[in-house]
This record gives structure tokens, sequence and C-alpha cells, in this order.
């Protein structure tokens, strides 16, 4: 359950990501963090974890959007 430790202590992160090389790294851990919460919810089916990697793409979303920049 350190993955979800994991997981929990950078929702609760401050987002404020100062340059593109520290927004590159935030998003590349969320997504290891989302793959990684999605192979213990294949086995455990717990709604929480659902819940939990649904917010976290919330936040990754957030990051890479600003990474793209505006068009």
């Amino acid at each position: 359950m350190e993955i979800i430790e994991n997981a929990l202590e950078f929702e609760q992160r401050k987002q404020s990501f100062k340059n593109t090389s520290e927004r590159i790294e935030a998003s590349r851990e969320v997504k290891d963090l989302i793959l990684s919460l999605n192979t213990i919810y294949k086995e455990e089916q717990d709604p929480k974890i659902m819940d939990l990697m649904k917010r976290l793409t919330g936040i990754k979303q957030k990051i890479e959007k600003r990474l793209k920049g505006r068009p």
C-alpha cells in the first residue's frame, strides 16, 4: 500500500511548478502513480482507488495543459 500513500502525498503536495522541467517530472511521476494504482485496482476493485486515480488524472491534465501552453 506504499503506492497509495505516495499517491495521497502527491495529491496533497503544493502544485506550483516553477519551470518546465519540474512540470515534466511531475507529469511523469503522476503517470507512474496512476499506472501503478491501476494494477492494484484490477486486483482489488476498490472504488476508493478509482476515485484516487480520477483525482490524480485531473491533476495530470492540468499539468499537461500548462506544458502545452496556448495555441
